[in-house]
């Protein structure tokens, strides 16, 4: 809600004497109107740095003058003359501009560089806290053309101080609690004070502005911990002219239901631990980023729908407690087997879920009906799920998660307790973050940063629109504020809930000179090495270095890093994400039929298709390696950076510890979703199992870190959704009792899926295409199978591009090859946790029986891995594989993984 004053009143607050902010304003709405603009006005100029602007597209005759309003009242129409203005600046044409100004701004258009006087800089910090207008003006002084200007350029410069401060926030001790709020361009500010996450404030404090930070500050003489705060800060924005913001702390570090309010806590204080907090530790498996073995899961997923867990904590942090529910007891096998993290889809604030009476929708219908996602959909705003790709506040743990959203201090304990809990059952806690984008922006209630720092936070576009190619309100971590927040915040997670390594959305939208310095920052203050993973998808407004070198697939090569992997990815599922109608079906992989097994759409594919997926296949067990040699299906061999993949070099990681290998994760189809479209109708429920263990294979057989969806063990399916970010619990749920996977539960919701549904109905609506409760216990023991053998040797997790190259060995390759069959030798002599002298993987997705010889291994004396002859193997087909020593020749069932070993 926004209420507005008058504009006598206004005036009041904007002079250079502020009337101090009343108790009674901290009680008010969200954003009161203190003096609305006349008209608004674009954004088409840019701040270069404190003294030059750049006007792109703009002519360079007449005279360019800066006007300024404390009350935001400037009226500047084309062929009039300004009205409202308090003041104006001339500006000349600028005959350079410095190298780093012209490197961060290189993408702006050509256009005249203007630059303020020298007597005049000393003025702007304080004119930043006023609107501002750029104006080109005739002779006569009427109006040429007008244009706001996109400050981040000169904010930057004039308060570089500010990325030093250590405690924004509120920071409370003993005797006094400090609150300090980046806030450089705002009139006044103030802080609200309640006793309560709902009562009325009990009192409100002026903030001091920093002159050298453009930092916010006040000291109030008492341990306020416990209690809860909100700002209230005068500020000129983009388009509403001067408001008052009564806001959230952008770094909040727990809130009232709904996020309402910020609450003040010591995340060192003894109240907010639990018992062995101090002394927990993360299970230390994971040596190098390679020894990672992850598994996506969502916390309400988890345990939403396990009857084994209490009522009251089923979908919340504390179902990690219940040691003995099903779920926990699936977890600690994969441990176990060799699973070494979990990565929690968001957990910290996020905007799309009420804390409170969120709706829960009881869908039913036939499995191939329309009536359950409709009431899905119904409810999709209201209801207690979504993925949490939304985010509030980036410090503060999701309230919905925890026994108690209206105490702060609920789910800042209850998040360590679980934390705990996946620590006792031998795993390491990972986060899924979301730093490329916020939920909302400008005065919507819901936006924090934009209502704080208007126009500041966010990446705009030529016109000073908020770029959103990311989906949402894309933010700018080039600007040194929000990469000190994104910095700053994953500084907090991993020092104060012992967060092992993190999972960044849309990274490539981030830049890698950011992505370092986080990596340090990040790894000092945890005490340890904190591995960083993320998409390094290069699109949008960044794409191709457009803005700065960006953290994506192609650039983060020699950093660490690790990015997602499409190159094996897509050449195993066939297709491509963005595939629909028929492609969905005819566009097959390598596991699912490509050529050998054609389905009814997919027509006569040419044999080279099926060569070029296999190569595909080997690059990603190569760990897609710039450097690595491969001997490719023409008879050519080549290092893996020279392959070509849609115009970008197929191999693109220096290291393998920058590729995360993956088949399934939260995007998209469930890989048992992918394979119901690609597979031949005919294909039974049994062998679609061994498909799906077949795609884990690569996985667990790829040279970098392994990362599974959780549930890809148990042939999850989501039926048929392709993005089941907002579907609700219908369309999310995991069965922990291994009775059914819950395809063919109705047609996925119609925002995503509807073009599909003609493709989608009659396969839903075959009970063939659901699997039988001993498919999923293959699959489930298969897999452990897989985790077991690659955690039992580092020949699996090679260290360096140089150990990869100069022991693993693809055969059965170039032009004669089986292409149903991808099998490698890797060499173990000398390795450190090598356990064997070699190891031989060989994997056939074919519908038959293959022989494969390679004379390498002529005279050798393999056997067949100890996991595969045990006793309860996953997967009895195994055992059956031969290798006959006088021949180098391997015999390999069909549809089947087996390693071989030599002692």
């Amino acid at each position: 809600m926004i209420r507005t004053i008058p504009f006598a009143l206004a005036t009041a607050f904007a002079g250079s004497a502020h009337a101090a902010i009343p108790l009674a304003a901290c009680n008010g709405p969200s954003a009161t109107a203190l003096a609305a603009a006349p008209h608004a006005l674009e954004a088409r100029a840019v701040w270069l740095n404190r003294e030059l602007a750049k006007w792109p597209g703009a002519p360079t005759d007449g005279k360019f003058r800066l006007y300024h309003s404390p009350a935001a009242a400037i009226d500047a129409i084309v062929g009039r003359k300004v009205k409202g203005a308090a003041g104006a600046l001339e500006l000349a044409i600028a005959n350079a501009v410095p190298q780093d100004a012209a490197e961060r701004f290189k993408y702006l258009a050509a256009g005249p560089v203007l630059k303020l006087a020298d007597q005049d800089l000393a003025r702007l910090p304080a004119l930043h806290r006023e609107q501002l207008v750029l104006v080109r003006e005739a002779p006569n002084g009427t109006i040429l053309a007008a244009t706001r200007l996109q400050a981040a350029g000169a904010l930057d410069d004039l308060y570089a101080a500010a990325e030093q401060v250590p405690d924004l926030g509120a920071t409370p001790s003993k005797k006094r609690t400090g609150f300090r709020l980046w806030a450089p361009t705002a009139q006044q500010a103030a802080v609200c004070l309640f006793d309560s996450g709902s009562g009325r404030a009990g009192a409100v404090h002026q903030l001091t502005m920093d002159a050298a930070t453009g930092t916010w500050n006040a000291h109030v003489p008492a341990d306020l911990s416990g209690r809860y705060y909100t700002y209230a800060v005068d500020v000129v924005t983009e388009n509403a002219g001067l408001v008052r913001n009564l806001v959230t702390d952008p770094y909040s570090v727990s809130l009232s239901t709904d996020s309402q309010r910020s609450y003040i806590a010591d995340l060192d204080a003894d109240r907010l631990k639990p018992a062995g907090w101090d002394k927990e530790r993360a299970p230390q498996t994971v040596k190098s980023a390679v020894d990672m073995a992850v598994y996506e899961l969502h916390v309400r997923d988890f345990s939403r729908d396990d009857e084994t867990v209490p009522q009251p904590k089923r979908g919340k942090y504390a179902a990690f407690g219940e040691t003995d529910s099903n779920g926990m007891r699936h977890l600690k096998a994969l441990a176990k087997a060799g699973m070494t993290d979990i990565h929690l889809l968001p957990v910290y604030d996020i905007a799309s879920v009420p804390e409170k009476n969120c709706a829960l929708p009881r869908p039913a219908g036939a499995p191939d009906a329309d009536t359950q996602q409709a009431l899905v959909r119904k409810t999709a705003r209201t209801d207690c799920y979504n993925w949490g790709y939304d985010p509030w506040h980036y410090n503060a743990p999701e309230g919905s998660y925890a026994s108690d959203a209206q105490d702060g201090a609920r789910r800042i304990v209850e998040f360590r307790e679980m934390v705990m809990n996946l620590h006792r059952a031998g795993l390491r806690v990972g986060m899924d973050v979301v730093y490329n984008h916020t939920f909302v922006a400008g005065q919507d209630a819901k936006s924090v940063l934009d209502r704080i720092v208007p126009g500041y936070y966010h990446r705009l576009n030529a016109t000073g629109g908020i770029e959103r190619s990311t989906c949402c309100d894309n933010t700018a971590t080039e600007n040194r504020m929000m990469g000190k927040l994104m910095i700053d915040s994953t500084v907090l997670w991993a020092r104060h809930y012992k967060i092992d390594s993190f999972r960044f959305d849309l990274m490539g939208h981030q830049p890698r000179a950011t992505m370092e310095r986080l990596q340090a920052a990040v790894d000092q203050a945890a005490g340890r090495s904190v591995q960083l993973l993320g998409e390094g998808w290069n699109f949008g407004e960044v794409a191709n270095g457009a803005r700065f070198v960006q953290a994506s697939q192609l650039s983060l090569n020699g950093s660490g890093i690790g990015t997602f992997s499409d190159r094996a990815r897509d050449a195993v599922r066939g297709g491509g994400a963005g595939d629909s109608g028929e492609a969905l079906v005819g566009r097959q992989g390598w596991i699912n039929g490509l050529v050998y097994d054609a389905n009814a759409k997919a027509g006569t594919r040419p044999a080279l298709e099926l060569l070029r997926a296999a190569d595909m296949v080997r690059i990603g067990l190569a760990g897609t390696l710039r450097s690595y040699p491969l001997a490719t299906f023409d008879g050519s061999t080549r290092k893996l950076e020279d392959i070509d993949y849609s115009g970008q070099p197929a191999g693109y990681a220096s290291a393998p510890g920058e590729v995360v290998n993956y088949v399934e994760n939260h995007d998209n189809q469930t890989l048992w979703d992918n394979n119901a479209l690609k597979l031949p109708l005919e294909t039974s429920s049994a062998e679609r199992a061994r498909v799906q263990v077949l795609a884990l294979a690569t996985t667990a057989f790829s040279q970098g870190i392994a990362y599974y969806h959780a549930g890809v063990d148990i042939l999850r399916s989501k039926s048929l959704d392709r993005n089941s970010f907002n579907s609700g619990d219908w369309f999310n749920r995991l069965d922990w009792t291994y009775r059914t996977n819950f395809f063919g539960t109705g047609l996925p919701p119609a925002d995503d899926n509807a073009k599909d549904w003609p493709l989608f109905k009659p396969l839903l609506g075959n009970a063939a295409l659901r699997p039988q409760p001993a498919d999923i216990a293959f699959a489930r023991d298969a897999f452990r199978d897989l985790l077991a053998i690659r955690a039992g040797t580092t020949l699996l997790r090679l260290r360096t591009a140089e150990d990869v190259a100069q022991r693993l060995r693809f055969f059965n390759t170039g032009p004669q090859q089986e292409p149903t069959v991808i099998a490698a030798t890797i060499d173990g002599k000398g390795y450190a946790g090598a356990r064997f002298a070699g190891l031989t993987y060989l994997i056939n997705v074919d519908k038959v029986a293959h022989v494969v010889t390679d004379a390498g291994l002529r005279g050798r004396q393999l056997r067949l891995h100890p996991v595969h002859t045990a006793a309860n193997a996953g997967d009895k087909r195994a055992a059956t594989a031969g290798y006959d020593s006088a021949n180098g020749t391997f015999s390999i069932p069909p549809r089947t993984a087996v390693v071989f070993v030599e002692d």
